[in-house]
């Protein structure tokens, strides 16, 4: 879907979707607009060089209306997220931002600052805002949220969407971690969350715990799934099974969510895995 850009989603903070080779049905990765005065730019996402002339313009606009850029902030690595982070740093000689995990798997890029959780992003102006760092790994081992709890606003990158879904893969992510992180961002003062795809979310508390539900669901049907397979099952087996509900044209990316959800059951002692097959501890 595509969103009128840029709009003013809460008191100094604007939203800008751009389009990037993100996973369906998903087409657009949000940017933001941190502040009133001194403005911190996140997600430099676009890799695309008509989506990056447009988003130029609405950063350099900013600047047109007597606003300072700081910096260029990213949640995490993906190329979603990044595709267009050299270019925009360069073209606006700001610095970029984000967790150190983050800047040692991204070999084209070099953070100027490294955020911690607990840390604090000060952003100056008529109404200043502050942002508490959050360090979200489950989706990605570097994943940061920014929360300015004056707004009750919660920048969450990829832990939830609006639109599509969010992959937890095997390579790079940890489901016990990501349902842990879930529960955490449940419990905070957050009225809305702005998430890299799709609209603002409001209520979020509501979608947070939804997702872990939802996850847990689809972890009670792997078990059972592993229960009916007396001999084990290999992935292909398993997600015939656990994933009978989904489309099947989607059953590639789900195997990467199925494996997830089998490493979170060995973590757990109620699964193991030998020869590619997986089978139940009983």
């Amino acid at each position: 879907m595509k969103y009128p850009r840029p709009q003013q989603v809460a008191p100094g903070v604007a939203w800008f979707a751009a389009m990037t080779p993100t996973l369906p049905p998903a087409t657009h990765t949000n940017s933001y607009a941190l502040g009133e005065r001194q403005v911190l730019l996140v997600e430099p996402a676009t890799p695309h060089e008509d989506e990056r002339r447009e988003w130029l313009a609405w950063a350099r606009g900013l600047i047109s209306q007597g606003r300072e850029l700081v910096a260029i902030f990213v949640t995490h690595h993906h190329p979603d997220h990044i595709g267009g982070a050299p270019f925009f740093a360069e073209e606006l000689s700001l610095p970029m931002w984000g967790h150190a995990i983050t800047d040692d798997l991204l070999d084209h890029l070099s953070f100027a600052r490294h955020l911690e959780d607990g840390e604090w992003v000060s952003l100056d102006g008529p109404q200043p805002q502050r942002w508490r760092c959050l360090h979200t790994p489950g989706h990605a081992a570097g994943h940061l949220c920014l929360l300015e709890e004056d707004l009750g606003v919660l920048i969450v990158g990829d832990m939830v969407a609006s639109e599509g879904t969010i992959l937890v893969a095997p390579d790079d992510g940890d489901m016990s971690t990501y349902l842990s992180q879930l529960r955490r961002l449940s419990a905070l003062p957050a009225t809305q969350a702005l998430p890299a795809h799709g609209a603002p979310i409001e209520q979020p508390r509501r979608l947070f715990d939804h997702y872990v539900k939802h996850r847990l669901e689809r972890e009670a049907k792997i078990v059972a799934a592993l229960n009916s397979l007396p001999d084990g099952g290999d992935l292909e087996q398993l997600v015939a099974i656990a994933y009978d509900d989904t489309p099947q044209d989607i059953w590639v990316i789900a195997k990467l969510s199925l494996e997830s959800h089998l490493l979170k059951l060995e973590q757990d002692g109620v699964a193991s895995c030998g020869n590619a097959h997986w089978h139940i501890i009983h």
